[in-house]
């Protein structure tokens, strides 16, 4: 099947002008100008999408869709602890078949807006079997023992047998102060013996910050009253806590790092030693909604990180569209040009999934994601890229369109 369109941006170089792609299975066979592709392939069907740009499928590195069916029904805390509050307080109100229809929903969401791949953790890895995804999914286990810091190995042995038929799968240890050491190590030591990804929220609240390093303030006395042993505060930073915790960075496994807000000049100073293998994911419009810190995508960038986007989850954002997380980013990062933002939500996200060379791009033997946004011919591809604000009509995953 050849695929034409106006343009094709493949990510992979410049845009290519009256382009088409070449699809067999769920591969990409061909890349280049129609003319020669039709000539290469005469007997192959032709799907023209007119004037379109075609460009790789959307991957979301960071996204809970257990919450989907809480938009808008959180305000905008006054603190981050306040908001942990609140969404515990709802989360108590929910059956496991309101999980099940808040995932679905969420899928359904994110393909709209033109996701093929999707970062997914998930509090309830026992209902995944029940959900089929619609795309590509990473399910990562986001697994808490706070309350009950013996458990940890159970959790994790728990989690493993529930995801473990999954094709893609990973662990998820909450955060440094809702997870414990044993239970980061726990997840270390999967993620070396099954090859599998971890991530971890980390550094996202001043509160989180003060917790760590100066050993008070709200998310101290909140988690001091639920019983948790607050022995590993008052000395580290959150980054600091988590470096002493992990192995798993040290021996090369890829991690997803999400937030990374409150750093210091140590923190960085450390973090750069592990950048070839930890990815930063920022959610720019939950970012926004909690009023966190600036976002040091600047210093990261020059310490050679990968930095991706995310949504995070509706209980503090508007929906999963990754265009809109972009346009958020571009009025963050104004200097940022619109193809090294699109970067981000294709060949960076790839990469911290650790499938660059699958995925992310349109080149040849690449798996077939795509989508086609419609475009005009008078402005830069790539802004009118970022401002498209529709649902995406045509896309392909692994080769099968779908409307």
């Amino acid at each position: 099947m050849i695929i034409r369109a106006r343009v094709v941006v493949t990510m992979d170089g410049p845009p290519i002008e009256n382009g088409a792609v070449v699809v067999a299975r769920n591969r990409f066979v061909e890349v280049g100008t129609f003319p020669q592709i039709a000539k290469n392939h005469s007997r192959e069907e032709i799907v023209d999408l007119g004037d379109h740009a075609l460009l790789p499928g959307l991957i979301n590195a960071h996204c809970h869709l257990d919450y989907t069916c809480l938009r808008g029904t959180i305000p905008r805390p006054k603190s981050f602890p306040d908001w942990i509050r609140a969404i515990n307080d709802k989360k108590a109100k929910l059956s496991a078949d309101d999980y099940i229809q808040s995932i679905k929903d969420g899928f359904a969401e994110a393909k709209r807006y033109g996701t093929t791949t999707i970062a997914n953790l998930t509090a309830f890895p026992e209902l995944v079997s029940r959900i089929e995804s619609p795309i590509r999914t990473w399910w990562f286990a986001e697994l808490i023992d706070v309350r009950d810091p013996t458990r940890s190995a159970e959790l994790v042995d728990q989690a493993v047998d529930f995801l473990k038929s999954q094709e893609h799968w990973g662990l998820a240890p909450h955060a440094p102060f809702t997870a414990s050491e044993n239970l980061y190590r726990c997840c270390e030591q999967i993620a070396m013996d099954r090859n599998v990804l971890l991530t971890t929220h980390l550094a996202e609240s001043h509160e989180e910050m003060e917790m760590f390093r100066e050993a008070k303030g709200q998310l101290f006395h909140f988690l001091t009253k639920i019983g948790r042993s607050m022995t590993d505060c008052g000395t580290r930073t959150p980054v600091g806590e988590f470096l002493e915790r992990t192995r798993a960075i040290e021996g090369n496994r890829p991690y997803l790092a999400v937030h990374l807000n409150e750093l210091t000049g140590t923190d960085l100073e450390r973090l750069a030693e592990f950048r070839q293998s930890f990815s930063v994911v920022h959610c720019p419009r939950s970012h926004k909604y909690f009023g966190h810190s600036a976002f040091h995508f600047q210093t990261l960038g020059e310490l050679g990180f990968n930095v991706c986007l995310g949504t995070d989850s509706l209980a503090s954002n508007d929906d999963l569209s990754l265009f809109a997380e972009m346009r958020a980013f571009q009025k963050e990062f104004p200097g940022i040009t619109p193809e090294k933002i699109l970067e981000m939500v294709t060949v960076n996200p790839a990469r911290a999934l650790d499938q660059g060379s699958e995925l992310g791009k349109i080149r040849r033997g690449f798996v077939a994601d795509m989508i086609a946004v419609p475009i005009e011919r008078s402005t830069s591809v790539f802004e009118q890229i970022l401002s498209f604000n529709q649902p995406v009509r045509w896309s392909t995953i692994e080769g099968r369109i779908s409307a």
